[in-house]
Parts: C-alpha cells; sequence; structure tokens
C-alpha cells in the first residue's frame, strides 16, 4: 500500500464527501477529468470500488464510507499541520481587494471580516460591491465572489459560505386581497415587485419542485436596483418579491412579511471566492482563503 498517493486519496474525499465531481474538483483545484483520474486510480490500487456512480448521482460505496470516516479526520490534521507552518513562516500583510455581488457581501462576507482583520492587523481589506461579471485581473482585484453557474473555468473556487434560499414574500394584507398562490403561476396575475440590475436586466423567477422547475417573468410593478427599498415596498403591500432569505428573516420572524410557495424554492449551493490560479497566491489572499476554509470547518458547512 506505500504506492498510494495522498492526492489519490484527498480526491476521493472530497467527491465522497460533496457526492459531486464538479464542485470536487472546485475544492480540490484541478479539472473534472483530472479528479476522476485520481479516484479511478485509488480504486485499482485498492481492488475495490470506492463510489457508486450515475449520471445523475456520486455516492460511496459501503467500503468507500468505511475509508471516509477514517480518513477524513487525518486530511484534516494534514492540511491543519501544514497551515499551522505556513503561518508560522508568514506574516500576512498588504491590500486584499475583493469584488462581490452585494447580497453575496452583505449576507456572506459581512460576517467574516471583522474575524479575519483582527486575525490578521496587517492586512487592509477593500470590498468592492458589484452585480456586473467583470474580469477581476484586469480591474486590479485579487479575488472575486460569485455563484457556481458563474464562475470561469480558468478560476480557482473555493466555497465562501453555506447553502442559500430564495423566497416569496408578502405582506398579510396582500394575501388577504390577492390570495396565497398556490403554484408560480399564480404570481404572473399578481402584483410583483423586481430587482432591476444596473444593466436593464431582469432576471425570471425560477422555481423547482420534484424535478420540474419552472421560470416565469413577472410584469414588475415596481423594480429596482435596491433591496432594502423592495422589501419595503413588499412590507407596505406593494406585491409580491423574490428575496434571498437571509434579506427578509427578521421581518418574516416579526411578522410583517409571510413566505409564500416555500415548497418551490429549495436551497441552492451559496457563493464562492474565485481567484486566477497562482502557484503561491498574495500573502493576503492566501490567507483569507485559510481563515474562510477554518470558519468553514468549525461551522459545519
Amino acid at each position: 500500500m506505500d504506492d498510494l498517493d495522498l492526492r489519490d486519496l484527498s480526491a476521493f474525499a472530497a467527491v465522497a464527501r460533496h457526492r459531486n465531481f464538479r464542485r470536487a474538483a472546485l475544492e480540490q483545484r484541478v479539472s473534472v477529468s483530472t479528479l476522476s483520474e485520481r479516484v479511478r486510480a485509488l480504486e485499482e490500487r485498492l481492488g475495490l470500488r470506492l463510489l457508486n456512480r450515475t449520471t445523475r448521482s456520486v455516492a460511496p460505496t459501503e467500503a468507500g464510507q468505511r475509508l471516509l470516516d477514517r480518513l477524513a479526520p487525518a486530511l484534516r490534521e494534514v492540511v491543519e499541520a501544514v497551515a499551522q507552518v505556513r503561518g508560522a513562516a508568514d506574516d500576512p500583510s498588504g491590500r486584499l481587494r475583493i469584488n462581490a455581488p452585494p447580497p453575496a457581501a452583505q449576507l456572506v462576507l459581512a460576517p467574516l471580516v471583522a474575524g479575519f482583520l483582527e486575525r490578521f492587523p496587517r492586512v487592509t481589506l477593500e470590498v468592492v460591491t458589484d452585480s456586473a461579471l467583470i474580469d477581476i485581473v484586469a480591474e486590479g482585484f485579487d479575488a472575486g465572489v460569485r455563484y457556481e453557474e458563474h464562475l470561469a473555468q480558468d478560476m480557482i473556487a473555493v466555497p465562501l459560505g453555506p447553502p442559500e434560499r430564495y423566497v416569496i414574500v408578502a405582506s398579510p394584507a396582500l394575501l388577504a386581497a390577492h390570495g396565497v398562490p398556490r403554484t408560480p403561476e399564480d404570481l404572473r396575475d399578481r402584483p410583483c415587485l423586481t430587482t432591476r440590475f444596473r444593466s436593464g436586466r431582469q432576471l425570471p423567477w425560477e422555481f423547482e419542485k420534484d424535478g420540474q422547475t419552472l421560470r416565469i417573468q413577472p410584469e414588475a410593478r415596481l423594480s429596482s436596483t435596491l433591496t432594502a427599498l423592495l422589501i419595503q415596498a413588499a412590507i407596505d403591500g406593494a406585491g409580491f418579491f423574490l428575496a434571498f432569505e437571509g434579506h427578509v428573516r427578521d421581518v418574516v420572524a416579526d411578522g410583517r412579511l409571510v413566505t409564500v410557495l416555500d415548497d418551490w424554492c429549495p436551497p441552492f449551493p451559496g457563493p464562492f471566492l474565485y481567484y486566477p490560479s497562482r502557484r503561491q497566491p498574495p500573502p493576503a489572499l492566501a490567507a483569507f482563503v485559510a481563515y474562510v476554509a477554518e470558519r468553514r470547518r468549525s461551522a459545519g458547512w
């Protein structure tokens, strides 16, 4: 067994945890094909199938689950040991520039920044919010934040936050006047409030249930680039609004807004921190990536 490669073991553990080759490849910073080859090489060396694969799903076999249960703590120890040695050798300093869409900056980055700056007092952090898809290298950013469907293939990407969810909200008064929608189609003839990007673009509202996906483009009674304005308009009864759950959690909890169509609004992967592939990223960026990984482990997402 002394011909086993640590990279193969790490590749298998990532796929088994995510149950998805693409997400595991993003974490491992390799291509999906490279990841698949490493897992296959490990299975051949062991003479065991470790993963059951279909076109729709990936899951560890019984042997694979036993290996993962023993392997995961050991790999964490290796990563932490290397991080500790690196931390002792380096004293990160300088400016770290991150570009992020406003929801990710508010809901995911904001809870991280104070702890990071306290840990690394010589780092200066600059966060610029922008909903447009920009070239972070050309614009002088060290890293960006985007959701999975907008990640460029030549970037390294690491999960930045736990799964998120959209919700449809409305005021109790609006529901009393227009009724509670039972399906997304019911929203077509009801007043709606929509987010409009600076480019003028408005994204369709997407719903999913029992494998069925529906997209509707509601008629906007009010549209805005400002989320706070739309939430207040929803509270005042102006229309139904599609919002990040984190943006409306407090006003739903106190009864000013009510969620509807919850069974059509499943969670989806949270945003990713992405940055150019480099052998040695700037110390401030490397420190932030390590800090995010630590928070991810402690929070269990």
